[in-house]
């Protein structure tokens, strides 16, 4: 691994670059934050799909990407004379020292639950109203039901065993059910966000990241998907021309390297 003089040289050469860049491609002149900002989710969430592939050489590329955007925005701020990389640097230093009392006062820790709510109950010392204001409004929904429940269980509005939100998730089944017999449409997208809502609860008991557990079986059924359209295809069949009983014997076929994998 790199010696930590080579990691500041590395960081020292994509500043250089950065504001060589800056002052001599068209494309990065023109470009502003408000430009970057789509670019930057996009990263993000590719960065998030080399995670869940554990695919450690795409973590490391996702991971520069990310890092350019840092600079980048970084290089703006300076042209302003708002912040630069340093300001940001120190930014981040400061908070890690001050929400870690822990390590850098005379705060005691059993676990890091007792984390956590240290955490929360600093953040409204530094002048939050509501534990809820770190939650950012363009969250996904799905992430930002999960950030929410994070948020107040660090205050202690939780429940106390696993149970309890079983038997709530149950609860809320029934009455999205009950709406769905009544067909009320509006009633029924409520019940329906209750029901997601509770789900994401009881995967937090369960030690469960939601939005990874979704993802991960976004990609299983497009992985099995596309081995029935390949299958179809190989047997010059069109899907829409094929039965269901026709197209689940492709489907089990694509569960099964799965299964094979999960029983060595």
């Amino acid at each position: 691994m790199n010696s930590r003089e080579d990691k500041l040289k590395a960081f020292d050469r994509l500043l250089t670059i950065m504001d060589e860049l800056r002052e001599q491609c068209p494309w990065d002149r023109k470009q502003t934050m408000q430009s970057l900002r789509h670019l930057t989710i996009e990263e993000t969430y590719e960065l998030g799909d080399a995670i869940l592939d554990n695919d450690l050489q795409e973590v490391k590329k996702e991971l520069g990407d990310l890092l350019l955007h840092i600079v980048f925005y970084s290089k703006i701020g300076s042209e302003t004379k708002d912040f630069d990389i340093a300001d940001v640097a120190n930014e981040i230093c400061e908070k890690l020292i001050s929400r870690h009392p822990h390590i850098y006062g005379d705060v005691s820790v059993e676990n890091e639950e007792d984390v956590k709510k240290n955490w929360e109950q600093l953040k409204l010392k530094e002048g939050k109203k509501s534990v809820l204001e770190g939650v950012p409004n363009s969250l996904p929904a799905l992430v930002k039901a999960s950030r929410i429940q994070d948020k107040v269980a660090g205050v202690g509005f939780d429940w106390e065993e696993p149970q309890q939100v079983f038997e709530k998730l149950k609860e809320e089944l029934e009455e999205l059910q009950h709406e769905v017999e009544e067909e009320n449409r509006e009633k029924i997208e409520a019940e329906f966000g209750d029901v997601l809502f509770s789900m994401i609860n009881y995967a937090r008991f369960l030690k469960v990241n939601p939005e990874d557990a979704l993802e991960r079986t976004n990609k299983k059924f497009i992985k099995r998907f596309q081995y029935l359209e390949q299958k179809a295809k190989e047997q010059n069949k069109n899907l829409k021309d094929m039965t269901l009983a026709e197209m689940d014997v492709f489907w089990e076929e694509a569960k099964m390297p799965l299964r094979r994998n999960s029983s060595q």
